[in-house]
């Protein structure tokens, strides 16, 4: 029996082109993948694992004007990549299972085995599915939760030996071996099966956003890989031991669903340096406006205006979780820090980070907080950004890669040619 390989911290990095139609505007000429395709194969060559997309669905969502649809997006940089993985972020709460099958079982295919899908419920951009406001979070993640079923059964209706290659070399379909789902459900009817052939990963692998309780159930039930917003060590440390504890309760494997934090560094050649560069940033921070977004932090119906910067939230000011229909998992964050007695300037200082994991200091001492949580057991999956800016990928590739590389935690190279094998999951997910 060959012995099992030794775990290894995965590596992603934002595909770029969300605000690309902003170049456009000023330079005509321009394509808006043009960012994008450096920025994936510089990617590659440094043998990241992942591309990620990000996806909002409004205009002004978040500060930003919106995004390039995801799934178009990586399937476009399918054809200048060949192991990267490509992860779309794309709404259940706004698309239908049957859809959602088929278009990212296509994507599975054109990228041989490169297929990944965020789930998110959405917390923006309702206006434009009409008609009705947002469904609260137990709504989405029910519809979510079914959609999972479904796309699932769909991606499994094809059975093993459906399609097989004759004498000839002409493909052979055993029609027996291609079957219904016939799901009735809450929010679905979906006959099947689903009519493209079976995908090189069988099913796509299965991300998801989110931390709220009812986003967490779902992780737990069904993500392979939970992207979520982890500040500090204490809060990953009981997410994760919740949300593992909760996949075991669904008969899921050990050590599912891996945990995804995005790290947002601040990159020194010496510790002076990325000092110096956090208290520029912060020196350079709006505070006014800041406001806002500690406001949207906390679900955006608070009023924050008349508060002075260097006070502190009454309780008053704080909304019940319970009562926040949109992202209640950062309320959650933002709340426990006002709660801690942070200042709003502290919670705008906080906000441009808006609840993610920040660290500063050289390569050496950012491998360090990396390690420290790889070996805590409470991170499998982070994001390294900024490889378009040839400062940020020489700190990324040459520096904090190298550092993690040199110690092991991260491979040096693709372990096989589709997203499963190079995050290490199974071919076939089991127990979702």
């Amino acid at each position: 029996m060959s012995a099992t390989p030794p775990r290894t911290l995965k590596t992603v990095t934002g595909a770029g082109g969300v605000s690309e139609t902003y170049d456009l505007a000023v330079d005509p000429e321009r394509s808006t993948l043009d960012t994008a395709l450096r920025v994936a194969a510089l990617a590659e060559a440094a043998r990241i694992d992942a591309l990620f997309t990000a996806d909002l669905l409004s205009f002004g969502a978040q500060g930003a004007i919106g995004s390039q649809e995801p799934l178009v997006f990586v399937s476009a940089l399918s054809a200048v990549t060949s192991r990267i993985g490509l992860i779309a972020t794309v709404s259940s709460t706004f698309h239908h299972p049957y859809n959602l099958a088929r278009l990212f079982g296509t994507l599975d295919h054109v990228s041989n085995g490169r297929a990944a899908w965020n789930l998110v419920t959405s917390s923006l951009g309702e206006e434009n599915f009409g008609p009705g406001g947002l469904p609260d979070p137990e709504e989405r993640y029910a519809r979510a939760a079914e959609t999972m079923e479904v796309v699932n059964a769909l991606w499994d209706s094809w059975q093993p030996g459906a399609l097989t290659r004759g004498p000839d070399g002409t493909a052979v379909l055993d029609p027996a071996r291609v079957r219904p789902i016939d799901h009735r459900g809450r929010y679905f009817s979906v006959a099947g099966p689903l009519n493209i052939p079976p995908l090189p990963q069988r099913r796509p692998v299965q991300f998801q956003a989110g931390q709220s309780d009812a986003g967490r159930t779902l992780g737990a039930r069904y993500a392979e890989v939970v992207f979520t917003s982890l500040p500090t060590l204490d809060v990953a440390l009981d997410f994760t031991r919740k949300i593992r504890a909760q996949a075991a309760e669904f008969g899921r494997p050990g050590g599912l669903p891996l945990i995804f934090s995005s790290f947002h560094a601040t990159y020194g050649a010496t510790e002076e340096e990325a000092r110096r560069l956090v208290r520029e940033r912060r020196e350079a921070i709006d505070f006014e406006r800041g406001r806002a977004q500690v406001a949207d932090m906390l679900g955006g119906g608070v009023d924050l205006s008349d508060l002075p910067l260097d006070a502190k939230l009454p309780e008053s000011l704080l909304p019940d979780v319970t009562s926040v229909n949109r992202r209640r998992g950062r309320v959650d964050i933002f709340a426990g820090y006002a709660r801690q007695g942070y200042t709003l300037r502290e919670l705008v200082v906080a906000a441009q980070d808006t609840g993610h994991w920040a660290a500063a200091g050289t390569p050496e001492q950012l491998a360090d907080a990396v390690e420290e949580r790889f070996r805590a057991g409470v991170l499998d999956v982070i994001t390294l950004g900024g490889l378009a800016d040839p400062r940020e990928h020489d700190f990324v590739v040459n520096g904090l890669l190298h550092e993690l590389r040199k110690r092991k935690i991260v491979a040096d190279d693709y372990a096989g040619t589709t997203l499963r094998e190079n995050l290490g999951l199974e071919l076939r997910p089991q127990g979702g």
